[in-house]
């Protein structure tokens, strides 16, 4: 890679610090090239609590990282070290938090790092801080200028999932749902499985919002009435997609080989599966922004941050996966 990998914080109370102290140790496992936008103080007090032996390098550039990172984990320094104790949020480090965010977008828009890996934020932390987004994605939108709404896949190696509604309450999430929102989530989902995962013609499984898909009316008319017209849109519009399908029956083995994304109706129906399949090794991708974005697909796992033993799979997985999707950008 002749550009690295642009990785926020995140919430410094959580496990962001130690998995990417972990990522960078398993450096010799292909990781590709990586900067954590931190303060030095803070990862070389975590390193040193945790016995591990990281050398820290504080970068001025991002292009640094690359020559550096072999024998230094490149850190562009924030401008003060977060308070925060293991498990202990402070909402006075928010702006912090979202600094190394704005940081980070920055860096890849401007075309200094190859794409962006964000550690999990505690968005709890954040709203007490004053932050008023829905979440992460949302507001990594808004940063990059996106016009229309961004679209939050969970992928892995045995599954890819996108929920059409994602941080509502169920009652909110059913009440949200329109075609429009499945149609706009199937086009950009198609798009992102085309360009960055090289699938010349994918296959859309569309879950059925209601027991057995609705069970002709029966069991609601959810899906007659708002998702067999959104499939019926994307089929219009060349798209494969297939449902709406019982979401009870289409994540099983045989019948994930038929697909190459499921598209689901809210946040638990798609993220059930998949954490059952590959709790460890998901990344979430967010897709229809101007830039990569992937992130590990897990919180900030207060009741064991601060022990060294998070495991760092997932962010792994995000970085592995950020870094072939800029590499097949390249290649286009």
């Amino acid at each position: 890679m002749t550009l690295p990998l642009a990785l926020t914080m995140g919430e410094p109370a959580g496990i962001g610090g130690e998995i990417a102290l972990k990522a960078w140790l398993r450096r010799g496992e292909g990781i590709p090239p990586f900067y954590l936008i931190d303060h030095p103080d803070r990862l070389a007090k975590l390193a040193r609590a945790l016995g591990w032996d990281v050398k820290l390098r504080a970068i001025d550039r991002p292009e640094q990282a690359v020559t550096a990172f072999a024998d230094a984990l490149p850190v562009a320094p924030l401008a003060a070290a977060p308070i925060a104790a293991a498990g202990q949020p402070a909402p006075a480090d928010a702006k912090l938090v979202l600094r190394a965010i704005e940081t980070a977008v920055a860096d890849v828009q401007a075309g200094r790092a190859a794409a962006l890996v964000t550690n999990p934020i505690n968005k709890d932390a954040l709203y007490r801080a004053g932050f008023r987004h829905p979440g992460h994605t949302e507001y990594l939108a808004e940063l990059a200028g996106s016009q229309q709404p961004a679209v939050m896949m969970l992928a892995s190696a045995e599954l890819r999932v996108v929920p059409v509604t994602i941080h509502l309450a169920l009652r909110e999430a059913i009440a949200a749902l329109t075609t429009e929102a499945i149609v706009h989530a199937g086009r950009i989902t198609v798009a992102a499985l085309r360009r960055d995962f090289g699938i010349e013609s994918p296959v859309i499984a569309v879950a059925g919002l209601n027991p057995h898909a609705g069970e002709q009316g029966g069991l609601g008319h959810e899906d007659i009435d708002i998702i067999r017209p959104a499939i019926a849109a994307l089929g219009k519009a060349g798209i494969d997609a297939r449902g709406p399908l019982p979401a009870d029956t289409m994540f099983h083995g045989a019948a994930r080989r038929g697909y190459d994304a499921a598209l689901c109706m809210y946040h638990d129906q798609a993220l059930i599966p998949i954490k059952t399949i590959d709790f460890d090794g998901a990344v979430n991708v967010t897709l229809g922004l101007p830039f990569i974005r992937t992130s590990p697909d897990h919180g900030t796992a207060f009741d064991i941050a601060g022990k060294g033993i998070a495991r760092p799979d997932s962010l792994i997985a995000a970085l592995r996966l950020a870094a072939s999707m800029a590499a097949r950008r390249g290649r286009s």
